[in-house]
């Protein structure tokens, strides 16, 4: 993994590390890192994986040697502020994506897309070289539902090394693709961006929330009216566990009881 210096600081939120980054800093980072031949992990942190990591000390490590954690949802933010990153920003996974292809079409690194059904992913090819007329997307695939064989699995894997990719955008949706990128982080030699339900916005199969409503933390029940058979239970389950242990970590940086120190990244 890389050594890339950051200007970025980290907090601790429930045992699971969230780096305070802007999208210009996160950019840079992720095509330095690509660009000079170096791998690694970024994913975009919300409630949802929080709650995940929490239970799941496995998965908590392999997010906290992550190259970057961004702040994907507005309470992560929120709690960042509360634990004295006052200028922490959003780093939303979706924008980050188009940040990174702007940025990757520019400088000619070629990407790759790993997720979704092949449907998803031609529609979001077509629209991304739309967008970015000279992105160079060389490689795509859309596994199966099911656990790939460990025959499928090798065979993902150097077709996607064979391409000559630097960026992999995977979106299998949380926990499973933040598994699945750190089971291949040292297999694949190129930077791994998690970005969950990014196919289906770009491709403009699923609604993003307005941008007001991102503002005011309501993106979670914007989305939930969208898919309410497929969210409301993953909702019902992280929501209310997250916000009492999240007042409860606020107040005790706030009484002393724990000190929380910046800290530089360094992945």
């Amino acid at each position: 993994m890389s050594s890339v210096s950051s200007p970025s600081q980290a907090r601790d939120i429930l045992g699971m590390r969230v780096d305070a980054v802007s999208y210009a800093q996160a950019t840079a980072k992720i095509i330095e890192v690509a660009s000079t031949g170096g791998q690694g992990v970024v994913c975009a942190a919300n409630v949802h994986m929080v709650m995940a990591s929490h239970q799941d000390p496995e998965l908590r490590s392999a997010i906290n040697r992550s190259l970057l954690v961004t702040p994907d949802g507005m309470p992560l933010v929120g709690m960042l502020r509360a634990l004295g990153v006052r200028g922490a920003q959003r780093v939303y996974g979706p924008t980050l994506m188009l940040e990174v292809c702007a940025a990757a079409a520019e400088r000619g690194i070629p990407i790759a897309l790993y997720g979704g059904e092949d449907a998803t992913v031609a529609t979001l090819e077509v629209k991304l070289l739309c967008r970015f007329p000279t992105l160079r997307i060389v490689h795509r695939c859309s596994p199966p539902f099911r656990p790939a064989t460990s025959a499928e699995d090798q065979d993902q894997v150097e077709a996607i090394i064979a391409s000559g990719a630097r960026l992999l955008f995977v979106a299998l949706g949380c926990p499973k693709q933040e598994r699945w990128m750190d089971q291949h982080r040292d297999r694949l030699p190129l930077v791994q961006l998690g970005v969950g339900a990014a196919f289906a916005f770009h491709a403009g199969l699923v609604s993003q929330a307005p941008r007001w409503i991102q503002r005011l933390s309501l993106e979670w029940l914007f989305r939930l009216c969208m898919e309410p058979r497929r969210l409301w239970y993953r909702y019902l389950s992280t929501i209310p566990a997250f916000m009492p242990r999240a007042a409860l970590q606020v107040l005790r940086y706030h009484t002393g009881a724990v000190k929380v120190d910046p800290v530089k990244i360094s992945p």
